[in-house]
């Protein structure tokens, strides 16, 4: 769902809450549903602001290719005549 659903949702809840209407078990699990799309919209908010800001800082950086200092082929060779121990 996106924001516009979930705050119609939401919207929806609220007014079944102001009429007054709902047995107490409905009302509590309306306001268990409100409760939780607000922190679902909360949290929406908080992530998009956060990652907007982290975007803006890193327009100016780009990948860059780097020389590589790791040399692969040193590793030392076991003699072909040595035997192997496994482990018993």
């Amino acid at each position: 769902m996106n924001r516009t659903e979930l705050e119609r949702v939401r919207q929806w809840a609220d007014e079944k809450l102001a009429t007054g209407a709902e047995p107490p078990w409905a009302w509590f699990q309306y306001m268990k549903l409100r409760e939780t799309l607000d922190a679902i919209l909360a949290g929406m908010a908080a992530t998009t602001m956060e990652s907007s800001q982290r975007s803006e800082t890193r327009r100016g950086a780009r990948l860059r290719l780097v020389a590589s200092i790791d040399q692969q082929d040193t590793a030392q060779l076991r003699p072909a005549d040595s035997p192997v121990l496994l482990p018993m």
